[in-house]
């Protein structure tokens, strides 16, 4: 968290300190008293500034697009489709997408994001990291069954990272800042190993589907995907890990006709019966706020 002193604050608001002595001596401005000396967090000041915004007559405020971006899913695919919530769908990976969002390109993200490690809550974290997320809210969407796509019947006998490196199976990658990559280098890193040890099929898959084609087609061995993925597809599947699915979206947007479609929805009896015809999904929590400034 960067913190101003209070010339620095003045000068970031663009105000005389006078001003901004002001505006404390009020309680009308964010702040904190150290050791004699006020203190402004910069996360706290742009809230304070977005939320005090003011529209002049005829003029609107300009809106991000209505999509979701991020990570792809089926689930998540099928639901903005049926919900009748307008929104689209531009999966480019969890770190893509929440950049795009982090700039205001797009109304929501849906994320999966894994650490080196793997402990904790990545996705919260992240958000609680980065001043420029102080407004933004995080709904559960699923936990889904994430693990390795292999051909039916999983000829190579592959069960974990080792298997895949000691058979020197032809990995499917997906594209960096994706969640199934940050959670391949997580795999990697526990244990003690790196992308360079792998034998990587061609260039990078988009999407889960991309990786379930690449096997169907023989071009890969095996990737990274979700058990949802691997049904529809009628893959093998090696499970490894049960990971959070959230979409992030701005306070000023979560309480709008589109996302308001979207959250009902994830409420109703028919996305429940989809969630199990795919597979490998827990949507107990579906549409709960996760996180909130």
């Amino acid at each position: 968290m960067r913190l101003f002193t209070t010339s620095e604050a003045a000068e970031y608001l663009r105000l005389k300190e006078r001003k901004v002595y002001e505006l404390v001596a009020d309680g009308a401005i964010p702040c904190t008293k150290v050791t004699g000396k006020w203190l402004f967090p910069q996360s706290e000041l742009d809230h304070w500034l977005s939320s005090n915004l003011m529209w002049l007559n005829g003029t609107k405020p300009s809106y991000p697009m209505p999509i979701v971006g991020g990570s792809h899913d089926p689930l998540l695919e099928w639901a903005l489709r049926e919900s009748g919530s307008g929104l689209a769908t531009l999966p480019e990976g969890s770190e893509a997408g929440l950049a795009r969002f982090e700039h205001g390109g797009i109304v929501a993200s849906a994320i999966h994001l894994h650490s080196l490690t793997d402990e904790g809550d990545a996705n919260v974290e992240t958000l609680q990291e980065r001043g420029s997320f102080h407004d933004a809210v995080l709904i559960d969407f699923a936990r889904r069954e994430q693990g390795f796509l292999v051909a039916s019947g999983n000829p190579l006998a592959i069960a974990t990272i080792g298997d895949v490196l000691t058979r020197r199976a032809r990995l499917a990658m997906r594209p960096q800042g994706a969640g199934a990559q940050l959670l391949l280098l997580s795999l990697l890193h526990r244990a003690g190993r790196s992308l360079d040890d792998l034998a990587v099929a061609a260039a990078p898959c988009p999407t889960g589907p991309d990786i379930a084609q690449a096997i169907r087609a023989g071009r890969a061995d095996c990737g990274i995907a979700t058990r949802s993925v691997a049904s529809a597809a009628g893959l093998g599947f090696v499970p490894v890990v049960w990971e959070r699915f959230d979409i992030t979206v701005r306070r000023r947007d979560y309480f709008r006709q589109p996302l308001q479609a979207l959250l009902g929805f994830l409420r109703t009896g028919a996305f429940a019966t989809r969630a199990r015809e795919l597979g490998g999904y827990d949507i107990t929590d579906a549409g709960t706020v996760r996180h909130a400034p």
